[in-house]
């Protein structure tokens, strides 16, 4: 069986080593893997590890997915976003304040949420929107 989870979400990120520069200063990702593209500039494929989940990370190719993949373009809508579940509702405000702080944009501040979480949204640099949870009084 294979050691990444069963769904993972796979990032288009212009530039790639950017985005996992941010991505490990701001969510604290380990990299598991990264393949540079032969052209010595873009990255192909990076395997990021975070809080406990996997987030694949490349470059735009569209000489591979016939034009298929691009970066989100500032200000458009998100039609998908990546879910983060912390162990406590402090680590929703310590990431959404480190992450903001890095060039993030906060979309909802943290909040107690009538669901029961401490609950954050923010927009990365990149335009990819995530969501953060914690358990409240955790």
């Amino acid at each position: 069986m294979s050691e990444r989870p069963p769904v993972a979400p796979y990032l288009t990120v212009t530039p790639a080593a950017a985005g996992i520069a941010f991505y490990t200063a701001a969510f604290g990702a380990r990299q598991k893997a990264l393949m540079p593209a032969l052209d010595g500039v873009r990255i192909i494929h990076c395997e990021l590890d975070i809080n406990g989940g996997s987030v694949m990370v490349a470059d735009a190719f569209p000489e591979f997915a016939g034009g298929a993949t691009r970066p989100p373009i500032p200000g458009e809508p998100a039609t998908a976003s990546v879910s983060l579940e912390f162990a406590a509702g402090k680590e929703v405000d310590e990431v959404f304040n480190r992450a903001t702080q890095l060039g993030a944009k906060g979309e909802t501040q943290p909040t107690n949420s009538f669901w029961g979480t401490r609950f954050a949204v923010l927009r990365d640099p990149f335009g990819h929107r995530w969501m953060l949870n914690g358990p409240l009084g955790a």
